[in-house]
């Protein structure tokens, strides 16, 4: 085997154990990757010892708190390329809509504001960077988590049980994937309404929402469509922008 197909063996497990969401056994990885248990143990020592994967309990292997430097560094890294290329979208939506345009990312059970354009109108929605909303109340949340995996999903929804039954959740959930967005009214606040669209990455995965929010009294009937249009197509052109398929 040579130093490529080793390099190649040694992402599959890490992929493996990240896609299983919990431990497994060396012939457990082994038998996902497709290679003999004696090739999969000396893979997982060699990882053991970098600190990229780690034993958990009697034969068990999972990932080690090295993975996690390398994703808050891809991370960081993609929220500066987000910023760098959403800002001057939001400025046009903001300027289409009239009304504060905001990005927001998931960090745990928490929607965060990683950035907003306010409207220039007197009365307006405000927000300021690094405000923290949850997952279950307002488009923006709920966007963020409609987009999430079946396992991230199942697992707010029990957190969030006490607020909302599960399977109300789970279908507006479902209704908000299926059309593209999420509309709300006065779910964060009684007195504004806000529209959110996925921004997606090339594999399709969820990266950020962003949203227009404005006062419902300056929502009328016939310009809902037209905001939704606005805000679907501003996201999927910063996940265009990102190498999404938009």
């Amino acid at each position: 085997m040579n130093g490529t197909q080793t390099l190649e063996r040694a992402i599959d497990i890490l992929f493996v154990l990240a896609d299983s969401g919990t431990t497994l056994t060396v012939s457990e990885i082994a038998e996902k990757v497709g290679i003999p248990e004696s090739t999969a143990y000396r893979f997982i020592q060699s990882l053991i010892k970098s600190g990229f994967v780690e034993r958990k309990g009697r034969s068990k292997i999972g990932l080690g708190l090295r993975i996690f430097d390398l994703a808050r560094g891809l991370s960081q890294q993609i929220e500066k390329e987000l910023l760098v290329i959403a800002r001057p979208i939001m400025e046009e939506l903001t300027a289409l809509t009239n009304e504060t345009t905001v990005l927001f990312v998931r960090s745990g059970s928490k929607a965060i504001c990683l950035e907003h354009v306010t409207s220039p109108r007197l009365i307006r929605m405000s927000i300021e960077n690094g405000r923290v909303l949850p997952l279950n109340s307002g488009a923006s949340g709920k966007t963020l988590l409609a987009y999430e995996n079946d396992k991230i999903i199942e697992d707010m929804c029990k957190l969030f049980e006490a607020n909302s039954t599960k399977s109300t959740l789970l279908q507006e959930l479902h209704n908000i994937k299926d059309a593209g967005y999420c509309f709300t009214l006065g779910e964060v606040d009684t007195d504004a309404f806000a529209i959110a669209a996925p921004v997606l990455d090339p594999q399709q995965r969820i990266v950020a929402s962003l949203s227009a929010a404005g006062p419902i009294h300056r929502l009328g009937e016939d310009e809902i469509p037209l905001f939704i249009g606005y805000v679907k197509e501003a996201a999927s052109r910063i996940s265009c922008k990102l190498g999404g398929l938009g």
